[in-house]
């Protein structure tokens, strides 16, 4: 059996950053948009005839060109349904360009080499907001980093957008804001508080719960400037500890500061052991790894000094013994269930 000695340490940090790092303006935000229709010019890689939608839709598109054609009587496999996906940002004004991403709905082979028809894009509430139009590129990346050659049925037309209605956000005339924070608690909107109305020494913000902050514009300065010098307060934030795994590829990320409880945990043929020491203990015959590891001489035992027990210092030691990912997953998430990590645990 496996036998771990975990020392404990328990470590808080504060770190300074600035209020735009760690909050945004409520209302100022992008706006989904998307879009039906077809994309022409592929080289016999487009929908079948089993893809009635794509028929009727060029049958519907012929018409509005003075075309009558039946939709059975469509044998082309030159075009591809796709529905057309974009991002709004804020502040967008009428003829700002920018890029859409295409995606196939039918069974299209590859729309490699297609051409978008002029696509309409909507809002949540039915408005068009934009219209897309362009030559697809396979091989690129879009704005969200997906799509790529492994995925032919997906592209991206590169500022292929253009705006055609604004979302309109009016700051100038406000006399009021709220910051929103990232991630909520009331110890950050407090101290959120706190460093604003000290830099202005008075009272301009108010932390209304443990996320919103409500601000007052001062008398000598426009919304626009005031919300500018706001976001460049430097604060001390307190981040929320988290660990992130994904089970599919066996990816674990944690902050390197995470401290463990006492708990005595086992899991099939391993056995962990945190307790609480002031020493680093050198069994005769072990091995040091480093000034804070040290490996027993059966390499079944793992002491670690003062200050290092952490997750990251757990799954370090782990590894070094052989435990597999699957193995390691599984102790983080039962040492969760026994209190014996207090940072959230999100799977993926």
């Amino acid at each position: 059996m496996k036998y771990f000695l975990i020392l404990l340490f328990f470590l808080t940090t504060l770190h300074a950053t600035k209020i735009t790092d760690v909050s945004k303006i409520v209302g100022v935000r992008e706006n989904q948009i998307i879009g039906y229709s077809l994309v022409v010019g592929l080289k016999k890689t487009g929908d079948g005839t089993t893809s009635k939608f794509t028929l009727q839709s060029i049958s519907n598109m012929l018409k509005a060109m003075n075309i009558d054609m039946n939709p059975i009587d469509i044998k082309s496999k030159n075009v591809a349904a796709v529905v057309v996906t974009a991002v709004m940002k804020p502040f967008a004004r009428q003829g700002d360009q920018f890029d859409v991403t295409v995606s196939s709905i039918g069974d299209a082979k590859s729309l490699e080499g297609g051409t978008l028809l002029m696509t309409p894009l909507k809002g949540v509430d039915g408005k068009i907001y934009a219209l897309a139009q362009g030559s697809l590129s396979i091989g690129g990346r879009n704005q969200r980093g997906a799509g790529s050659e492994s995925h032919p049925t997906t592209g991206v037309v590169f500022n292929g957008g253009l705006i055609e209605r604004e979302i309109n956000i009016d700051l100038f005339h406000q006399e009021y804001a709220t910051l929103s924070l990232k991630e909520s608690g009331f110890k950050n909107a407090v101290a959120v508080q706190k460093a604003i109305n000290s830099y202005y020494n008075t009272q301009v913000a108010v932390a209304m719960d443990s996320r919103s902050i409500k601000l007052k514009c001062p008398k000598n300065r426009s919304m626009i400037e005031f919300l500018a010098e706001v976001q460049e307060i430097e604060m001390n934030y307190e981040p929320k500890n988290k660990i992130i795994i994904n089970e599919r590829t066996g990816t674990i990320v944690a902050g390197v500061d995470i401290p463990l409880k006492p708990v005595v945990l086992t899991h099939g043929d391993i056995t962990i052991k945190i307790v609480e020491e002031k020493t680093l203990s050198k069994p005769q015959g072990s091995m040091e790894v480093d000034k804070n590891l040290v490996i027993g001489i059966n390499e079944n035992e793992i002491y670690t000094k003062e200050g290092t027990t952490t997750v990251a210092n757990l799954v370090r030691s782990l590894q070094k013994l052989g435990a597999t990912p699957k193995d390691i997953i599984a102790i983080l998430e039962a040492m969760k269930s026994a209190g014996s990590i207090s940072a959230e645990l999100e799977v993926m």
